[in-house]
C-alpha cells in the first residue's frame, strides 16, 4: 500500500497564497492591503517585496539598458515612489506613473462597482508632493480591445501611453512632445475609461497629471498633454526636454567610455570634444535644440584634474519650445475691405 498526501502551502511574507486573485496575480490591492495591514507583512509583505525586487534587478544602469519604465495598473505610494526614485538613480530612464483612483466619497477605489472622482483622485495626488523629472503621471485608465476574446477591458494608462511613445519615437525623436493627435493619438482604444470635461482637463494639468482625452467630433483617444513630475516651473518639467537630456546624456556616455584609460593630456580632450559636438550637431538639425555649446578642455579640466584621473566638461544646450497654447483671434470686416492694404 503506498499512501499519497497533498499539501498546500500559503501565506506567510516569504510566499504567495495562490487561493487569492489578487496576490496570486501581483496587483495594486494586494500591495495595498500588505501595506495597510502588518499581519499582511506591511513592507515586507510578498507582493510588495516582489515589485522591490525587481526594481533592484533594474535598477543597475550596467545590467539593464531602458528608456521607459513602467508597471501597468501598480499605483500604491509605496511602489511608485521608489520606481521613480529607481529613475532618477539612473539618470537615463524615464517612468510614467499609474496614479490612485478614488470614489466619490474620497474613498481609495479597489472595486469595479466604485464611481470614479477626478476631483479627489487629482487632490490626493496633488498631496503627495511629488517633485521630479524623471516621472509623468496619466489619468484615466483607457478601454482596449481584446482580440483574442474579444471583449472591451479597462486597462491602466501606462499601457496606452507606452504605445504613444514607441509612435512618437518611431515617427519622430525622443525629444518631441508624445501627446497630440500627431503624436499621441492611440489608435488601439477604444475609448477613455471616463470622459473628462475642460475643467478636469485643466485641474489634472495644474498638479502635472496629463489627461488623456476623447474629445467630441474628433476621432479616436489622444492624449492630451506632456508634464512631467517636476513642481518647479522650467524647462524640466516637459516630458520632450527630459527626454531630450536623457538622450543626450546616453549619447556622451557611450563617448565617454572610449575615452577612459587614453592618456591624461589636453588632446586628449580636444578629442572628446571634437566626438561630442557631432552628437549635439545632429539633435539640433533634428529640430531638438536651438542652440548648444560643448566646453570640454583645460578651462573645465584643470592640472588637479588630470591629477586626479579626471575630465570635466559643460554641454550649455537651449531646447526648442514646443507649441502647448493657441490663440487666434477672428476680426470681422466689411467685404470691402479685404484685399486692401
Amino acid at each position: 500500500m503506498v499512501a499519497k498526501f497533498s499539501f498546500f502551502l500559503q501565506g506567510g511574507f516569504d510566499g504567495v497564497r495562490i487561493f487569492n486573485r489578487d496576490e496570486k496575480f501581483l496587483t495594486n490591492t494586494a500591495v495595498t492591503q500588505e501595506v495597510d495591514n502588518s499581519s499582511r507583512g506591511g513592507s515586507l509583505g510578498p507582493t510588495v517585496v516582489a515589485y522591490n525586487t525587481a526594481l533592484d534587478l533594474i535598477s543597475d544602469v550596467n545590467e539593464v539598458d531602458m528608456q521607459l519604465m513602467a508597471i501597468p495598473g501598480i499605483r500604491n505610494p509605496v511602489i511608485t515612489d521608489r520606481a521613480l526614485q529607481v529613475a532618477e538613480n539612473r539618470f537615463d530612464a524615464l517612468y510614467l506613473m499609474d496614479i490612485e483612483n478614488y470614489d466619490t466619497t474620497n474613498t481609495l477605489i479597489t472595486s469595479s462597482q466604485q464611481t470614479l472622482s477626478v476631483r479627489y483622485s487629482t487632490t490626493n495626488f496633488s498631496n503627495r508632493g511629488i517633485n521630479s523629472s524623471f516621472g509623468a503621471a496619466y489619468f484615466p485608465d483607457v478601454i482596449l480591445r481584446d482580440t483574442i476574446t474579444d471583449t472591451a477591458r479597462n486597462v491602466p494608462a501606462s499601457v496606452a501611453v507606452l504605445g504613444a511613445f514607441a509612435h512618437n519615437d518611431a515617427v519622430s525623436f525622443p525629444w518631441f512632445a508624445p501627446a497630440g493627435f500627431a503624436r499621441g493619438a492611440l489608435d488601439t482604444t477604444t475609448d477613455a475609461a471616463i470622459r473628462l470635461s475642460r475643467t478636469n482637463m485643466d485641474d489634472l494639468y495644474e498638479v502635472n497629471i496629463n489627461p488623456i482625452v476623447s474629445f467630441a467630433g474628433s476621432n479616436g483617444v489622444v492624449v492630451w498633454g506632456q508634464k512631467t513630475l517636476y513642481a518647479t516651473e522650467s524647462a524640466l518639467d516637459r516630458v520632450n526636454v527630459r527626454r531630450l537630456l536623457l538622450s543626450i546624456r546616453r549619447s556622451v556616455r557611450r563617448i565617454s567610455d572610449r575615452i577612459v584609460f587614453e592618456q591624461g593630456l589636453p588632446e586628449t580632450l580636444a578629442r572628446f570634444s571634437q566626438l561630442v559636438t557631432p552628437v549635439l550637431k545632429r539633435i539640433q538639425d533634428q529640430r531638438g535644440v536651438d542652440r548648444f555649446t560643448v566646453q570640454i578642455d583645460t578651462s573645465t579640466t584643470t592640472q588637479a584634474d588630470f591629477e586626479n584621473k579626471t575630465i570635466r566638461g559643460i554641454i550649455f544646450v537651449v531646447p526648442t519650445r514646443t507649441l502647448e497654447f493657441l490663440s487666434i483671434d477672428f476680426v470681422i470686416n466689411s467685404v470691402n475691405n479685404f484685399g486692401q492694404g
